[in-house]
C-alpha cells in the first residue's frame, strides 16, 4: 500500500483532521497515512520536494484555506502532481479556514457551548466588548478568540470537532478524510 501523506497549514488543522479521522474510525497508521502541518501554505514547495514525485513519491492529499488555493495550485503543478482543480488533486479548500468551516458547521450557539464548557465564555465575552471588535459579526469575533491566545487554536479544533453530531463535518474536512 502507497503511503498517504495529508499536506495541512498548521498544527491546529492536523489536529482536527486527526480527530475526525479518529471519530471516523480510520487507523491512520494502518492506512499508512501522515497528517504533515507545513507552518503555512507558502511552505508546500519544500514537502511536495520532500514528499511528492520527485521526492519520496507519496499519494498527496490536503487542506489548504481559500486565501491560499493559487499559491497551493501552482506549486502543485510545478511539482508535476498535475493541473486542475484543487479538488481533483485530492487538494480541499477551506471558505475562509478550518476554524471559519468549524463555526458554520456547528454553528455560533454550538461553539459557545463549547467555550462555555472549558470555562471561558468571560473571557469570550470580555473580547467582544473590545472597541475593535464590537462592530465585527460574531463568527469573526469567534475566529479571533480561537487565533488571539497562544494554543487556543489547537486546543478548540479538537474540542470542536469533538463537539459536531454524529454524521456532520465541515464538507472540505469530511471530504478529505473520506478520500483517505
Amino acid at each position: 500500500m502507497q503511503a498517504t501523506t495529508v499536506l495541512v497549514e498548521g498544527e491546529s488543522d492536523r489536529m482536527a483532521v486527526e480527530a475526525l479521522a479518529l471519530r471516523l474510525g480510520h487507523d491512520l497508521t494502518a492506512e499508512r497515512v501522515t497528517v504533515v502541518p507545513m507552518g503555512g501554505a507558502t511552505s508546500i514547495v519544500h514537502f511536495l520536494d520532500r514528499y511528492g514525485p520527485d521526492g519520496a513519491g507519496h499519494r498527496l492529499l490536503g487542506l489548504c484555506d481559500a486565501g491560499e488555493s493559487r499559491v497551493v495550485a501552482r506549486a502543485l503543478a510545478r511539482a508535476g502532481v498535475g493541473t486542475g482543480s484543487l479538488d481533483e488533486l485530492g487538494f480541499q479548500v477551506c471558505h475562509a479556514d478550518l476554524e471559519d468551516e468549524l463555526i458554520r458547521c456547528l454553528g455560533v450557539d454550538g461553539v459557545l457551548d463549547v467555550i462555555a464548557a472549558q470555562g471561558e465564555l468571560a473571557s469570550f465575552r470580555i473580547l467582544q466588548r473590545q472597541p475593535s471588535q464590537r462592530e465585527r459579526p460574531i463568527t469573526a469575533q469567534l475566529r479571533r478568540f480561537f487565533g488571539g491566545r497562544s494554543g487556543n487554536k489547537l486546543r478548540y479544533a479538537q474540542l470542536l470537532v469533538d463537539a459536531l453530531p454524529a454524521g456532520q463535518a465541515p464538507p472540505p474536512l469530511a471530504r478529505l478524510v473520506s478520500s483517505f
